[in-house]
């Protein structure tokens, strides 16, 4: 080749569609640890200390929902969980570049220079645009994890299929209720995503730099990876507990005659309620199979991303100068 394949960009599309594809090979993989942390953020919602509980903990989750529901169970949500992560990964990785590089230039910074701010907004600000265009499918995704034939906790939506639910929710509440939640949605995408990649690529750069782990190796993109998910995880916690509650809320018709949600007016409001009757602790439910759910999720996610653009660079490139006759 004529040029290393790592100094050549790619279209926002080709890194859309990239990213994409690496998050739906992270989300098979993390979903069962999904459905366990949907459904302990939404066990004892709004009660008291003492109120009884069906899942002890993560592995009880897993335990129990394997025995009563098999994979069925573990797997719930996972088709609308495909297209979501590929509208939000796909934005959230396939944004993130032309939206830094944007801000660089409006404040004066070189396109490639590494910058807190700017890296901060880009992530914040692509992930906003993901979380918007996912989600009606991760409203449906939510309440799909959340319901169990044998042990339910928090309101049940039974639905057949992802466009069963699409079909139910539109034909009760039009498109507000397919946009139900997106405020809540924002924020937690938001919160995720501007410290999901500039602390991957804090950690990788100084990895490198450093002379810990050679650039662009799997080790590499694997602690990187690591190191990003549990800075997600501490700051993204309690706006994904909020988040599960708003969607998974039942509906009542106000006295506009629209239907609203029955517990929670807004995700602050959610966390607001959630402080009084369960505390601090009830923004945390979920947390470890949270954990269980991001670290490889992200590890995934993001390796395979750069492992993807790696390898589609090259065979790109390949194919340009061996029509350039090079």
């Amino acid at each position: 080749m004529s040029a290393s394949s790592n100094n050549r960009t790619l279209s926002t599309a080709e890194s859309f569609v990239c990213g994409g594809l690496a998050a739906s090979i992270a989300v098979t993989v993390s979903n069962p640890a999904e459905v366990a942390k949907t459904r302990l953020q939404l066990q004892g919602e709004l009660a008291k200390k003492g109120a009884v509980k069906i899942y002890s903990n993560s592995i009880d989750v897993f335990r129990k929902t394997w025995k009563n529901e098999g994979i069925k169970g573990l797997q719930r949500g996972l088709g609308p969980a495909y297209i979501y992560q590929i509208l939000l990964n796909g934005s959230r990785l396939g944004f993130y570049e032309p939206f830094r590089r944007a801000a660089n230039n409006m404040l004066g910074w070189r396109p490639d220079e590494q910058v807190v701010l700017t890296s901060v907004v880009a992530g914040a600000s692509s992930g906003a645009v993901g979380a918007s265009l996912g989600n009606p499918l991760f409203l449906v995704k939510a309440r799909m994890q959340a319901y169990s034939p044998a042990l339910p906790v928090g309101h049940q939506h039974n639905y057949r299929s992802s466009y069963d639910a699409l079909s139910t929710i539109f034909k009760a509440e039009r498109f507000r209720g397919l946009v139900r939640g997106v405020d809540a949605a924002i924020l937690r995408t938001s919160m995720g995503s501007s410290v999901q990649l500039p602390s991957y690529n804090f950690a990788k750069r100084t990895l490198v730099n450093n002379g810990i782990l050679p650039e662009n190796s799997a080790a590499t993109f694997f602690v990187s990876s690591a190191i990003s998910g549990a800075c997600v995880l501490v700051v993204m916690q309690p706006a994904d507990t909020a988040l599960t509650r708003v969607y998974n809320q039942p509906t009542v018709v106000g006295p506009d005659g629209r239907p609203r949600g029955a517990l929670y007016k807004s995700p602050i409001d959610c966390l607001w309620k959630t402080y009084k009757a369960e505390g601090i602790r009830g923004w945390y439910k979920g947390s470890t199979a949270h954990f269980m759910r991001i670290a490889p999720h992200t590890i995934i996610t993001l390796t395979a991303n750069d492992l993807i653009l790696d390898l589609y660079k090259k065979v790109k490139y390949r194919h340009e100068d061996e029509d350039a006759g090079l």
